[in-house]
């Protein structure tokens, strides 16, 4: 299998079915502004995770689709809040201009609550068609994951950690939550949606969470070691915003380390769903080396 050609063809699908759903009405500006952040670039990280977790335990990824495309559209929203200059105060994203530099910051605002309510609108539409409860407990997955359960609280936690001395639990609950809440809920909601058991979804909670603490150390590392042109954002923005990091905290070897170590433990779980899951073990890999 050409796993590269698949890989390019997954984004494709994802990014033509975010075209669709995001098109140009009154009032343009917003959604201008909207398709200006979820079409700047990007790994898909999180679709590509969701669908081939469906695949993985033998399910049909185009059921997965308008659940791929709400999880980049509340990605994307926490980028754009998150660049804000009440948050990290970044000029740039995927090597362009902020959302905020180039709308202004209450277009900005808006464009981020935009995206968050319109994946709701997408997934719910999804269920509402199906009619099918596996498709409802992967749209309460999402809700759960990227609010009261991940990535908000982890970020609330980020925010108020900021210039502070704070230990080891505290860390790892933000890394957990804020960047590995969506990663958890891409999987595991693929996964419900493929006809995956509850043990098995289990397991790619667990998958999502090595997988998410790995992504972030490695985003720790790389905003000390990369350049602003390779990342596409500005580097040492955690040392500008007084943010205690993976590699502040336990040092750049530790660092890589810890890294390794719950990449590989991710890749050998994975492994433990055979063929299908073939896909995603090689794009769990290719994580491991990322430069950006």
């Amino acid at each position: 299998m050409n796993f590269e050609k698949k890989l390019n063809e997954y984004i494709e699908k994802v990014n033509f079915n975010i075209d669709s759903y995001l098109e140009l009405r009154y009032p343009e500006r917003i959604f201008e502004a909207m398709r200006y952040s979820i079409l700047a670039g990007g790994k898909r990280l999180r679709p590509l995770l969701l669908l081939s977790a469906c695949e993985a335990v033998g399910g049909n990824i185009e059921d997965c689709m308008p659940f791929a495309c709400a999880m980049e559209m509340i990605h994307t929203y926490s980028l754009i809040h998150d660049d804000l200059p009440a948050m990290d105060n970044d000029d740039f994203r995927r090597g362009k201009p902020t959302c905020h530099k180039v709308y202004d910051e209450g277009i900005a605002i808006l464009a981020g609550d935009g995206l968050l309510n319109y994946a709701f609108e997408v997934i719910f539409d999804a269920i509402c068609k199906k009619g099918d409860i596996n498709l409802a407990k992967a749209g309460k997955i999402i809700a759960d994951y990227s609010g009261s359960k991940g990535m908000l609280v982890g970020q609330v936690v980020d925010i108020e950690s900021e210039g502070k001395e704070i230990d080891k639990d505290t860390l790892l609950y933000i890394h957990d939550n804020k960047t590995g809440g969506l990663i958890k809920a891409s999987l595991m909601a693929g996964a419900l949606i493929g006809g995956a058991s509850e043990k098995e979804v289990e397991k790619f909670k667990e998958i999502g969470y090595k997988i998410g603490m790995a992504f972030q150390i490695k985003d720790d590392i790389l905003d000390v070691t990369s350049t602003t042109e390779v990342l596409g954002k500005p580097v040492l923005s955690d040392v500008k915003n007084n943010k205690i990091t993976y590699v502040s905290l336990f040092g750049m070897e530790k660092a890589k380390e810890d890294f390794e170590k719950l990449s590989e433990e991710a890749v050998k779980l994975i492994g433990e769903f055979g063929e299908k899951a073939e896909f995603l073990q090689w794009y769990a890999k290719s994580l491991i080396n990322r430069n950006k």
